[in-house]
């Protein structure tokens, strides 16, 4: 089936920024055949004997699918759990002792929450640390979506040989439902893994051929601590430990020095902003100005529901933005149009997924959200990426297509029954509050 979306609004996140007022996108199966005017589609169009489904996309945006480049999507179950405590009382007096009592099968409901949540605000692909990542697996090939999984390990202790034997599990899902699945291996943090055992997570990630996924600099107490333990920050820690010979995405990077944000520039380290997170923890400001004037990769994500009530990546495109004004006094610190790359494109690059998604163009995978438009915050028409950053939200996403495939029609999700994910939350929650 090839499918034409018309007369709509497409803003591409190239590397040439074309922009479209009112084009057209074709894809047939899952992959993109042309972005542009109408005027210059394919010849053969309608030669094919193949029926092409035309999507009317008037008053709507077209743009790549957001990217949320770190999340804890079964953490969906705490939501509004465990607020006002910053990190460390968070983690060790509520989120720990209640994580205790998950079971597997729990998370992949848990995790097709997440999925509905994301996918209805334009989300089409992920990255995810947690446990149990077999069920998250399961529920990413049942929802459609796109994602980077990852075990996520500490230790070593009496778990790490059961949380190892999770990452081979993990691994067997690789590639599945229509090569939607990827895999990283996920080092917690230096605050809960040694040095010896960081080591060993390189070398598992050397053996399945992947990316590092780790929480890096996320609060004062971690580098403070790390400075105490070892005589030096986490990210030269990691240096020196090899990690960064790696692809690494490192979550958070607040807590940065110069020489740890060259360290990173110069190993390629790309850094996952979670801003909501941050300030809801009290973790602080993550210098992201500093780090792209550096040329470090920056990506959005919302982390756990738990720490940021919730997965849009609207709401951190628009605080990541204001944030950067207010901390740096500088008004055009972080544009809209840097916070749209940081949601789209500079997300692909985070997970290793930059040659098939995070832009509208030829050959990648359709990907795609239509945003309406009409509605009067978007009023009067200026740039649209503006509009989107400051005055747009989740409930303007109309359409999302993920792999070709329309996973949310007219706000209505076609791949997840919504009612039976809330009646088999509600049981979880109360086997384990």
């Amino acid at each position: 089936m090839r499918t034409l979306i018309k007369n709509v609004e497409i803003v591409t996140m190239d590397s040439d920024n074309h922009y479209y007022p009112s084009g057209v996108i074709l894809f047939s199966g899952d992959t993109i055949e042309y972005v542009g005017i109408e005027q210059n589609l394919p010849a053969n169009l309608n030669e094919n004997t193949e029926k092409v489904k035309e999507i009317d996309g008037r008053g709507m945006l077209a743009l790549p699918g957001f990217v949320n480049a770190h999340t804890h999507s079964a953490m969906t179950i705490f939501r509004g759990y465990a607020d006002n405590l910053p990190l460390w009382e968070w983690l060790t007096t509520r989120i720990w002792p209640l994580e205790e009592k998950l079971q597997p099968g729990y998370t992949y409901w848990l995790s097709m929450l997440a999925a509905a949540e994301m996918i209805s605000a334009g989300v089409t692909a992920f990255s995810d640390m947690y446990m149990f990542m077999t069920d998250t697996a399961k529920a990413v090939e049942d929802s459609g979506m796109r994602a980077v999984l990852a075990r996520g390990l500490m230790g070593p202790d009496d778990q790490s040989e059961q949380r190892h034997k999770e990452v081979e599990e993990l691994a067997e899902w690789r590639y599945r439902a229509e090569g939607r699945i990827h895999m990283m291996i996920s080092p917690h943090a230096v605050y809960t893994c040694s040095p010896e055992y960081l080591k060993t997570c390189r070398k598992l990630a050397e053996k399945y051929q992947t990316g590092i996924h780790i929480h890096m600099s996320e609060t004062a107490k971690e580098v403070a601590d790390c400075v105490r333990e070892y005589g030096k920050t986490p990210v030269r820690h990691l240096y020196d430990l090899g990690i960064f010979e790696l692809p690494v995405a490192a979550a958070h990077c607040v807590h940065l020095t110069d020489d740890d944000m060259d360290l990173m520039a110069e190993n390629h380290v790309k850094a996952i902003h979670c801003p909501s997170s941050n300030m809801k923890l009290a973790s602080g400001f993550a210098p992201v100005d500093k780090m792209i004037e550096r040329g470090i990769t920056v990506a959005l994500g919302s982390d756990g529901a738990a720490s940021s009530n919730n997965l849009s990546i609207f709401k951190e495109m628009s605080l990541a933005s204001l944030i950067a004004k207010g901390y740096t006094g500088n008004a055009t610190a972080l544009s809209a149009e840097t916070a749209v790359k940081m949601a789209t494109i500079m997300g692909a690059k985070a997970l290793m997924l930059q040659d098939e998604i995070g832009s509208l163009e030829p050959g990648k995978k359709a990907d795609i959200q239509l945003i309406d438009m009409s509605g009067p915050h978007y009023y009067p028409k200026e740039d649209p990426l503006v509009h989107l950053v400051y005055s747009g939200y989740s409930g303007d996403v109309d359409t999302v297509i993920i792999n070709g495939k329309i996973v949310m029609e007219h706000r209505k999700l076609t791949t997840i029954d919504l009612e039976q994910v809330y009646r088999e939350v509600d049981n979880v929650a109360r086997k384990i509050k």
